[in-house]
């Protein structure tokens, strides 16, 4: 999955915000005489699929998870390396948790995923209450580590594999509202973009086999998920031989039933084929809806950073996915601000590709530079902060209008929702997502979660449609 950069502010739905939100296990297992494991999950939706891979692990292992930190022996926080700011949170809840291991001093730390593949000699040096250290491909590991760290050794593998996809592990979703799950296809990426650090902190591209992946979803069916949203770095780089590539797979997964509905995140423009777009078409229950980031809207800036494509490029993709799947598809995307060397007349570029796409929405940032990145050794950070951060709110306040008019047009039309549960705000209001990605929220009436819903749309923001449920699918 393509990741953030730089500063958080961002336009997106209420679906988005949760996923970039800092997200814990929220249930309890039965402990008996288990260890207790709790998890706290930083960053993007592969770092939450992979809590949920340890979490699996570490049960077959004697632990039960714990919603409670205090109650923790095994306090595992699974972080991410992309920005800056995100490393500061985890380093700063190190602070918290020291209390609570003064309380509970036979309790264990360990720092899992990205940040521990690029920070592993810092935070052994630094961080002297870590005693697990492990990167994205050593979970199958951890037992082992956990009874070094138990003997007061340093628990250490960040040990990055061509191989490990952990596609026979069943995860433990203890994050899941019971309707909507993830489901790893891939790992790793092979883009090397110069402003990130993802190929050195998650290592090569390798596919997942597709017939594991079909076996992941049709049980989540059987369980009584309604939605499966298919993840990896760049999902549509996936390719398991010379019959299944992505398309293949999302043809595979749409088979499993009609009311299963797909999704997948994120995609690259280089590989969103028109014979993925077809696909999309084709089935109805693969939900109409891509992230496609563009990053930049102009075409010396897209080079610097390696993005193996030009503006031009990238707008033949957009043209093709309102050509092929139609002008009602959801599309959002990610944007940088203040890259190395960008010149006023090339941030008007990005403003201007928001323009000709309208995104529905999209997530937002100002450049900062990430040590080991191609773009740290190669350019110099030269856009003062006060210029990036005055282009980036200019970039938002584009994005904003665009999005509250691509949710307007909606009023007056019936969705399909999928229920995901009750609304933040009332106990009395249901929250779901229609197949474009957008939150939409009405009353709950007799429906419940995991019920598919249609609501007509009568207003919105710019993140957030509201409506009532009709029985006619019909606008007005």
């Amino acid at each position: 999955m393509e990741h953030r950069i730089a500063n958080s502010l961002k336009i997106l739905t209420e679906a988005d915000k949760e996923a970039c939100e800092t997200v814990k296990i929220t249930e309890n297992e039965p402990l008996t005489n288990k260890k207790r494991l709790f998890i706290e999950s930083y960053g993007c939706q592969m770092n939450f699929s992979d809590s949920e891979i340890v979490a699996s692990v570490m049960r077959d292992a004697g632990y039960a998870t714990t919603s409670d930190v205090n109650d923790a022996d095994l306090i595992f926080l699974n972080t991410c390396a992309i920005r800056d700011n995100a490393e500061q949170k985890v380093r700063n809840r190190l602070v918290h948790l020291n209390f609570v291991k003064k309380k509970k001093p036979g309790a264990l730390i360990g720092i899992l995923g990205c940040m521990a593949e690029r920070l592993k000699a810092q935070l052994l040096e630094e961080e002297q209450m870590v005693d697990i250290v492990t990167g994205p491909d050593a979970y199958r590991d951890l037992p082992r580590l956990v009874s070094e760290a138990e003997t007061g050794q340093k628990g250490v593998n960040v040990f990055l594999s061509r191989e490990e996809t952990y596609a026979d592990i069943a995860p433990v979703r203890l994050n899941s509202n019971g309707v909507t799950a993830l489901v790893s296809i891939m790992r790793g990426c092979d883009n090397m973009c110069s402003f990130c650090v993802v190929p050195f902190t998650r290592g090569r591209e390798r596919s997942r086999d597709p017939f594991s992946i079909v076996q992941e979803a049709q049980r989540l069916f059987d369980a009584g998920y309604k939605e499966v949203t298919l993840l990896g770095q760049n999902v549509d780089s996936y390719k398991w031989n010379s019959e299944v590539n992505f398309a293949r797979l999302l043809e595979m997964v749409a088979k499993v039933s009609p009311e299963l509905r797909v999704r997948f995140s994120t995609s690259h423009p280089k590989d969103i084929t028109d014979e993925v777009l077809y696909t999309i078409k084709k089935y109805d229950n693969i939900c109409k809806y891509i992230h496609l980031p563009a990053q930049h809207g102009n075409s010396r800036v897209l080079d610097l950073m390696n993005r193996t494509y030009d503006r031009e490029w990238y707008l033949e993709r957009i043209d093709s996915i309102r050509r092929i799947i139609g002008e009602d598809c959801g599309i959002s995307h990610d944007m940088i601000a203040g890259f190395c060397t960008e010149t006023e007349e090339e941030h008007q570029d990005s403003l201007s590709l928001l323009e000709y796409v309208r995104f529905d929405f999209g997530y937002m940032f100002a450049y900062s530079e990430r040590p080991g990145t191609l773009a740290a050794k190669k350019f110099a950070d030269d856009i003062s902060p006060e210029v990036k951060q005055r282009r980036l709110a200019e970039i938002i306040d584009v994005q904003q209008r665009i999005s509250l008019e691509r949710n307007q047009r909606l009023i007056g039309t019936v969705q399909r929702v999928l229920v995901e549960g009750t609304s933040k705000r009332s106990e009395e209001e249901l929250s779901g997502r229609i197949d474009q990605n957008k939150r939409v929220i009405f009353p709950k009436e007799h429906f419940k979660k995991g019920d598919y819903v249609n609501v007509l749309i009568t207003e919105c923001t710019a993140a957030t449609l509201r409506g009532k449920a009709v029985a006619e699918v019909e606008a007005i």
